[in-house]
């Protein structure tokens, strides 16, 4: 396999896997506990669910030939398992089965993450891999969105187009359990930029040319950017390490095409939502993007 280094100078930092993944749990923590407001104790077992399966594939994965008591022990391991679990369940209805929301979550470490090779080889980010295997399979139970203020089951504002500002800010909406609140997902951002684990070229990048391309279409760009799972995909998906470019150029091309595709598959496409196959699609260029997109060399001859 051949290797894509950076040009130098490079620097040696003391954060780990583990610390990085622990920070992002903790991001995600304010998402959470507003799907535990709005959708009650059911988001709260299939977080766990999600979580306890996806540490237990993964550490099966890897201490599978020294029994299950390593198994066990090493659970948690350096975290990506866990935070690949919690934004899996972010993503799906409040309405899922739970051996649905288990069959995912081992789907994503299995298939998504360890048939690439394990952590920092996967092609695809493995929470969306998990998503689009539960919604190719189970298309009626990953759409059946639950309303959190009347406990009705119906559609989503993005479908609708009807809902108001602030209970969409909020997160009074129906929805996938971690979606429906922006406000708890730019808490959870101000976190990860504070500890500088993301930088702002991806999100501003996505979010500004759904914006755009929104207003082109004759479409609320403000409604656009708090409808559906934009916000949190292009925080805590989009954003992922390994599966987006290097470079800071690189990102913001990176995130001007999950921007474009997402508001194409809006306006044109058949589903109401975009984010999942945008960010899915734009993970197959990465690749390419850090081969042709690189750092400018200083110092040396012209």
């Amino acid at each position: 396999m051949e290797f894509l280094v950076t040009h130098s100078p490079h620097f040696r930092t003391r954060q780990t896997t583990r610390g990085v993944m622990t920070d992002v749990i903790i991001a995600l923590a304010p998402v959470s506990f507003a799907a535990i407001a709005y959708f009650g104790m059911r988001a709260l077992v299939l977080m766990l669910t999600s979580m306890l399966v996806a540490m237990l594939t993964e550490s099966f994965l890897l201490n599978r030939r020294n029994g299950l008591g390593v198994v066990f022990k090493k659970i948690y391991g350096d975290g990506s398992a866990a935070v690949t679990g919690l934004i899996l369940a972010h993503i799906v209805s409040p309405l899922l089965p739970l051996w649905m929301m288990a069959l995912g979550s081992f789907v994503a470490i299995f298939l998504g993450k360890y048939a690439f090779g394990g952590i920092g080889q996967n092609t695809f980010n493995p929470a969306l891999v998990g998503r689009a295997v539960l919604v190719a399979s189970f298309p009626v139970q990953m759409t059946q969105w639950l309303h959190p203020l009347d406990a009705v089951v119906g559609a989503t504002p993005l479908a609708t187009m009807t809902s108001e500002y602030m209970p969409m800010f909020l997160g009074m909406i129906g929805g996938a359990i971690g979606e429906t609140s922006a406000l708890a997902i730019l808490i959870g951002a101000v976190y990860l930029l504070f500890r500088k684990h993301i930088t702002l070229h991806i999100p501003l990048s996505y979010l500004g040319t759904v914006a755009i391309l929104s207003f082109i279409f004759g479409v609320d760009p403000i409604y656009s950017l708090i409808a559906g799972g934009l916000m949190y995909g292009a925080i805590f998906m989009a954003t992922d390490m390994t599966t987006s470019p290097i470079s800071r150029r690189g990102q913001v091309i990176f995130g001007i095409g999950c921007g474009l595709i997402t508001a194409l598959i809006r306006q044109f496409g058949a589903l109401n939502e975009g984010v999942m196959f945008a960010i899915l699609l734009m993970n197959s260029t990465t690749p390419l993007i850090d081969r042709y997109i690189k750092p400018r060399l200083f110092g040396g001859a012209k």
